[in-house]
């Protein structure tokens, strides 16, 4: 199964939409910060080097393989200012697994909209996605990350303790997950009657 949305996606405060090259000083002021830097694998960016991560996003906007990501830039409707970008990786064909994940700039945290972002994501990962299951994870110490994850209706499934070297120490991880029947069941108790 293949996976080509069709976009932009729409939630009641945000647009969910590829990225563009006119993307690039939006990505670069919150990606240079080291307070979004602190649990990424890589350090704050320079602006080349967000050139080139938004043209390596530019082309990920399918799934057709395993290892293909989606990665969507979200901005506010009501502006049109890009505040952080989501992702939707396809783990195994085979066992129908996924990954979310996101970055947002700290300036628009607390107020939900990661929640409405990764809300959308995990839809289209277990509705047109077909995905069976869909896992996220972070280090330990990124509180508000595994509280997002909480807040989605996922489960902590493992602390890998000191499995890694990370920036130069020991890293601690948290593996979260939920299954389609139950992001189905979360959505249907969502839903007013």
């Amino acid at each position: 199964m293949s996976l080509y949305p069709n976009y932009p996606l729409r939630t009641e405060r945000l647009t969910l939409r590829p990225f563009t090259r006119g993307d690039v000083d939006a990505v670069f002021a919150y990606r240079r910060r080291e307070d979004v830097a602190r649990y990424l694998f890589d350090t704050s960016l320079s602006r080349e080097e967000c050139a080139l991560a938004v043209q390596q996003r530019i082309g990920q906007v399918a799934l057709e393989a395993e290892g293909d990501k989606i990665i969507l830039g979200v901005e506010l409707a009501d502006s049109g200012v890009l505040i952080g970008e989501v992702s939707l990786i396809w783990r195994s064909v085979e066992a129908r697994q996924g990954e979310v994940g996101w970055i947002f700039d700290p300036d628009y945290q607390g107020r939900g909209y990661a929640t409405e972002a990764a809300n959308a994501m995990l839809d289209l990962a277990f509705g047109p996605g077909d995905i069976h299951r869909v896992s996220a994870r972070c280090d330990v110490r990124n509180e508000s990350s595994w509280r997002l994850m909480e807040r989605l209706g996922m489960r902590r499934e493992a602390h890998f303790r000191e499995h890694a070297i990370f920036k130069s120490r020991w890293d601690e991880e948290f593996i979260y997950a939920i299954l389609w029947q139950e992001w189905q069941t979360l959505r249907a108790a969502q839903t007013p009657s």
